[in-house]
């Protein structure tokens, strides 16, 4: 299975994907700030990153920016409301939430993931 990092500002949603993701059988690490980023992707190498819904447009491109220096391996699922749409153009894949979240994340993280390790 995938080592998943997810970053957010919201710690119950952030919970709330990591025993989604571990009970799908990933790995997960969580992070909410700039500093725990930097410091995940030195010691691990990730397969998926994902970008929470409640971290705002300007923060996203951050994070994204932060994952491409530090994080190269990983492919980047940016999650956000309907009302927001997407702030990422270069994420590898997009999920719009609140969708039937459980089902769609762990599936998306896992077509991520496989892509990954097929390259």
């Amino acid at each position: 299975m995938a080592l998943v990092l997810c970053t957010g500002v919201d710690l119950v949603l952030l919970e709330t994907r990591r025993m989604i993701l571990q009970q799908a059988g990933h790995t997960v690490i969580t992070v909410r700030d700039e500093r725990a980023l930097t410091d995940a992707c030195q010691a691990f190498a990730f397969d998926v990153a994902v970008i929470g819904q409640t971290v705002s447009a300007r923060m996203k491109k951050v994070v994204a920016s932060l994952v491409r220096e530090h994080c190269p391996s990983a492919k980047i699922l940016e999650l956000y409301p309907p009302y927001q749409g997407r702030s990422l153009d270069d994420a590898d894949s997009w999920m719009e939430v609140p969708a039937d979240v459980p089902r769609d994340l762990e599936r998306r993280v896992t077509q991520l993931a496989a892509k990954e390790t097929a390259a």
